[in-house]
Parts: C-alpha cells; structure tokens; sequence
C-alpha cells in the first residue's frame, strides 16, 4: 500500500498528461512488463523499459555493433576475447563501475528464479570470465563464437554490489534499480506505468528528456485517443486501423519503419495426446496429427497470407515464408513465398490419414501482439475451409508466456523480434532443440527439433568467416522450411506516431526509449 501511494504521488508530479513541460515527455507503449529485473524475461516490453536504466557492453543500433560499456573488443586466439572497459562510469549510487559487475551480470542471467524467456541463450558458449584489471574483462568460450559481441549486445549490465544482495522483487520496487544509464528511476505501477528522470551523471550524450511518463496502454485504439487528445506525446505500434486518420491529422507525424519482426506460427512436436487436438467427435486423437510433415504442409499452404496482410495489417506488414525479412543476413532468397493452395492442402491431410480433417485450439495472446488475434481467427477459417476444424482461444500474456512455455498448447503464436538482425538470434532461441542447461530452444515453444538445425547453428557458431556464416544460416532456413518447423505469416512494419514537432528514429529493432525521439524544428 505504501508503494502504491508513493506510485500515485510520483504521478502526480509528473502529471497524468502529456508533457508538462518542454522537456518532458509521455509515452504510450503496447508491450506488456513482466518486470523491472533487466535479466529476468527477454520480452519486448522489459527490454524497451530496460534501456532507460541499464546499459550494454556493447550496443547494437541500427544493426551496427558500437561501443557500449565496452570501448573495445577483440579475440585474443579462437576461443579468448578482451573487452576494455569504459573508465569513469559510475553506477548511479557513486560506486564505480568494474569488470566484476560484467562477470557478475552474466553469471546471473544464465539463472534467473522465475524466467520463463531467459537470457542464458546468449551466453551458452561462455566458459569463463576474468577481470585482467578493474577495466579489462577476458571471456573464455567453450567453442570458438564470431558471435560473442552481438550475443552480449542483448544482456543488460547490473551492479554485483546491488544485485548480489537482490531479488526479482527489489527489482520491481525499485530498490535495485540503481544503473549506469540514462535514466534513473522514480516510481513504477504495475499494469499502468514507469516514471523516470534525467539521470544528469550519465556517462554518454545528456538525455534531451529531464522527466519521462512511460505509460503503459495495451488497447491500440486506446493509445491512438491517448496521442490526439494529448494525454501522450508518441505511441508505438500504431494500429493499423487508426493509421489513416493519424497521417491526416495536422497535428501529428506518423513514422512508419520496415521491421525485423517476425509473426509466426509454432506448432507442437509433444508425441502425447493433447487436449486440443481431438477428432471430429471431440475426442483426443491418440497421435499428434502435427508431428507429420503433410499435416504441418498442409496448414501452411492453406494460408492466404497476401488477404491477411491487405486486409487485417493493410500494409503495415510483408509476407513472410522464414522467418528473417529480405536483405538481412541469414535470409534464404531461394525459398519463395507460400503459394495459397487449398486444393493440394486438402490432398495432403489425405494422405497422412486425415482425409475428414480433425478439430484444433489455436492460443493466442489478447495483449501482446498488433492484430494477433485478428490473424488467428483468418488463419483458423483457412484451415477449417480444409477440415481442420479451428477454434481461437484468447489468453492473457502473464497466463499464455507460462503455458505456452510449457509446451502445453497444440498451435502457439509468437512474434520474434529478431533483434540482433541476424538468422542465429533465431535458432538459439526459437528453432534449436530445447536443452535448458545450454540454453537453447527458450522460446522454442512447440519443442521443434532437427539435427540438422542443431548442427547449423553449431557451425554457424565456430564459424569466423562472414560469407560461410550467412551460407550455413541460409541453408538452416532451407530446413525449417522444408520442415515446416513453424509457420511464418508476415513481418511486420514498425509504425510511431507522434506530436508534431517530434520526431522518431529506432535504435535497435522495434525498441521504443526515450532516446529515440528527439525535436524537429522543421516541424
């Protein structure tokens, strides 16, 4: 009770409206918090929240490795990396920031209580840490990794000295929120929003923004009222219902972005009954339809994915047939676009014995994803069109991440962020096979697996050379295709919009911070 009325007090004096003053700023976000701990889940919402507070060894911006915590990096032999550290960097406490925060940090995030999206993909090949001097860091690898740099641009830095003695919960109530980044915290509302303030130390370039109201609106329809009655300075994940009317506001410019997220399909590979799939009569069939490649072939091809995207995202998105967008590294040219062929999908359920079809529950997230449960119920009335009788359940995040996990579902939804920009980021996370202990398969929901993916991203891993690299991720995507290990739909585009006078320019995938909005006077 007393941290819900210091939470009221705090938005008080910010105001529950947009900016009070010129140097503050209110934003309005789409992506669930699932907590203020950095370490906890690799969720979209968590990390946007966590770039106000923490820093990176090493950022990624605009799929460009740059200089974080770390001024320099470089491979010693194969498997041995030195990272020079920043010097004169202060934790937001005075304490003085060292290389035995770094170790500290990412033996932590291997095994956070309570994940359920952890972050131990992006170390798995770390096989020890040493600090050479208090800003000199040297990271032993199991294996040799290219990849190391762009692994650890997406693990937050936390204080020893704080998070030694820290929970998930001192991390909620703010206690532990004592970073190196640009903003230091005030209070956070769960379910409503994070109040934050210049943090006028900061290390870097001084924040434009001397307040921030990061608020929280799920409802799409919502954000977009909250932009043009002026309770909000910039939504993201404009709805693209809304996106005609904002672009003819005057008072608003809209910043539309080609994007690295995927929205995909995950189908589960569990051999045993599974209480959504069940026969015309409702009983559950005694095999998993879905662990036959026809099956899975024919609910790809029975998607129309150009009237999903035309019609449900209205340009705000591309068709996908993998799960990289084109002209990223990893994406397979050759692989085309899924033809629209209910006929040969209908052909294909025969053959594997299904020639009546069977019912199916797909789940899908009510708060998550920008026209998730619309696509969900366009793609269960294409597959009930071949007899694959398809109902939609709607679930809320906090209840479908943690079922979902579980593998519990027989047809899951996720949209991948791709962050990294890059086809491993992938299949560490969404396509190997599970194995906890390594790290791998965290979002790996319907426990997809194929040794030749396993062994791709083994060689991708070791590899050094780029052009072998990018050939070894190209052919991975050849087999999740061929599979059909998920069913990609679309990419979605990024899409702000804000007050004139404002402008937005992402930093790293679709991301939203502070930092990213800066003022336009030719506006």
């Amino acid at each position: 009770m007393k941290r819900l009325i210091l939470s009221t007090l705090a938005a008080a004096l910010f105001g529950v409206s947009a900016a009070a003053s010129a140097d503050d700023l209110a934003i309005g976000f789409a992506d669930p918090l699932s907590s203020l701990d950095p370490q906890l889940n690799n969720h979209a919402g968590d990390r946007s929240v966590d770039l106000h507070f923490w820093d990176l060894l090493i950022e990624n911006k605009w799929n460009k490795l740059q200089p974080g915590l770390a001024v320099s990096w470089k491979p010693l032999d194969n498997t041995t990396w030195e990272f020079k550290l920043r010097e004169n960097v202060k934790w937001q406490d005075g304490a003085p920031f060292t290389a035995e925060d770094v170790i500290f940090s990412y033996t932590r995030a291997r095994a956070v209580p309570g994940s359920v999206a952890t972050f131990a993909g992006y170390l798995r090949t770390i096989d020890g840490m040493t600090a050479k001097d208090p800003h000199t860091l040297i990271i032993k690898t199991k294996a040799p990794n290219p990849d190391l740099p762009l692994n650890l641009a997406s693990v937050h830095i936390v204080s020893k000295h704080i998070g030694e003695k820290s929970s998930t919960e001192d991390y909620n109530s703010g206690k532990a929120v004592i970073g190196t980044g640009p903003y230091k915290f005030v209070s956070y509302t769960p379910g409503d929003r994070v109040l934050m303030t210049r943090n006028e130390a900061y290390w870097g370039d001084k924040p434009i923004w001397e307040k921030v109201n990061y608020r929280y609106i799920n409802n799409a329809a919502a954000r977009t009222a909250a932009l043009l009655a002026g309770d909000v300075d910039v939504i993201d994940k404009v709805s693209v219902s809304d996106l005609a009317k904002l672009k003819q506001s005057p008072n608003i410019s809209v910043f539309p972005y080609n994007g690295l997220r995927v929205m995909l399909l995950q189908p589960s590979f569990n051999p045993a009954p599974n209480p959504y799939i069940t026969d015309n009569a409702g009983k559950p069939l005694p095999k998993n339809p879905l662990l036959d490649v026809r099956v899975r072939e024919a609910l790809n091809l029975a998607i129309n994915r150009k009237a999903i995207v035309d019609r449900i995202l209205r340009d705000a998105a591309t068709e996908a047939n993998q799960w990289m967008p084109e002209g990223t590294i990893g994406y397979n040219p050759d692989i085309k676009n899924v033809p629209y062929d209910a006929e040969r999908a209908k052909k294909l359920l025969a053959e594997a014995g299904y020639p009546d079809g069977f019912n199916l529950t797909m789940h899908v997230p009510n708060d998550r994803y920008p026209q998730g449960p619309e696509t969900a119920q366009a793609v269960a009335q294409f597959w009930s069109r071949i007899g694959v009788k398809t109902k939609v359940e709607v679930v809320p995040w906090a209840v479908y991440s943690g079922r979902a996990n579980k593998n519990e579902y027989a047809m899951s939804m996720l949209a991948w962020g791709n962050g990294t920009g890059e086809g491993t980021y992938a299949m560490v996370n969404i396509l190997a096979t599970v194995d906890t202990k390594k790290g791998l398969g965290a979002s790996n929901w319907g426990h997809y697996s194929s040794k030749a993916l396993d062994q791709a991203l083994e060689q991708a891993t070791s590899e050094f050379d780029p052009e072998k690299r990018e050939a070894i991720m190209r052919a991975a995507a050849k087999t999740v295709s061929d599979d059909v290990g998920i069913i990609p739909l679309y990419h979605y585009k990024n899409i702000w919009a804000a007050r004139k006078g404002l402008k937005v320019t992402p930093l790293t995938s679709d991301r939203t911070a502070a930092m990213m909005v800066t003022k336009d006077s030719g506006k």
